[in-house]
């Protein structure tokens, strides 16, 4: 499972798993066991903003943060998911 970034975010690591390629570029984020049972999964625009699609356990301080680390080093997670998917941003169609 590709992690965004080797650190936590909040407690959380910000990934994406092979099966995820067939989405437009989204972030999971998850504690220790890295599944998408329980995890948060955020839809990213080409601005850096984001959309929560499944909070799931995070609280809105979680979200929050997650989502400003998200908006500063977007386009940082991009390059890394470009090299599984040929997916664009949400929003937008494959490029």
């Amino acid at each position: 499972m590709p992690k965004y970034f080797p650190f936590k975010i909040n407690g959380y690591y910000l990934y994406f798993t092979s099966h995820c390629y067939l989405e437009c570029m989204h972030v999971h984020a998850s504690d220790e066991e890295l599944t998408e049972g329980g995890s948060g999964k955020f839809f990213v625009k080409s601005d850096g903003s984001s959309v929560v699609a499944n909070r799931g356990k995070l609280s809105d301080r979680d979200i929050l943060a997650i989502q400003k680390f998200i908006s500063n080093n977007y386009e940082t997670m991009y390059a890394t998911w470009r090299t599984i998917s040929p997916m664009g941003y949400y929003g937008e169609n494959s490029k």
